[in-house]
């Protein structure tokens, strides 16, 4: 099972990137607080809606999505580079969506669970 629920703040404003295919490819930085310790999780999200693409840093947003592990080429060595790639997104005052959301992840969970391996 591979779901994702983070809730915190922007790091910066995202940057957006147009790809040769027209799709637009949304990062950001969203900082959390786990046990008093805060962690910074990069978050990347092919063709956002064009309300999140407004954002701006210190928003509280709601994210759910899926952690990918990229791997790509810098000269002569290969990197990698862990992100959570985001399939839906709120900010913390739309109340409504946000739940929607959480439940959306919550389901998640549960139907994965319940399945047979």
């Amino acid at each position: 099972m591979n779901v994702v629920l983070l809730r915190g703040a922007l790091s910066s404003d995202p940057r957006l990137q147009e790809l040769p295919s027209g799709s637009v490819l949304m990062r950001w930085e969203i900082t959390t607080t786990s046990g008093g310790e805060k962690l910074t999780v990069p978050v990347t999200w092919f063709d956002p809606p064009t309300s999140l693409r407004e954002l701006v840093a210190h928003t509280e947003v709601v994210v759910l999505g899926v952690v990918r592990r990229r791997f790509f080429r810098m000269g002569a060595h290969v990197q990698s580079e862990t992100e959570v790639v985001a399939s839906a997104a709120a900010t913390a005052r739309q109340a409504k969506t946000a739940r929607r959301i959480i439940e959306r992840a919550a389901r998640q969970v549960v139907d994965a669970a319940s399945s047979p391996s």
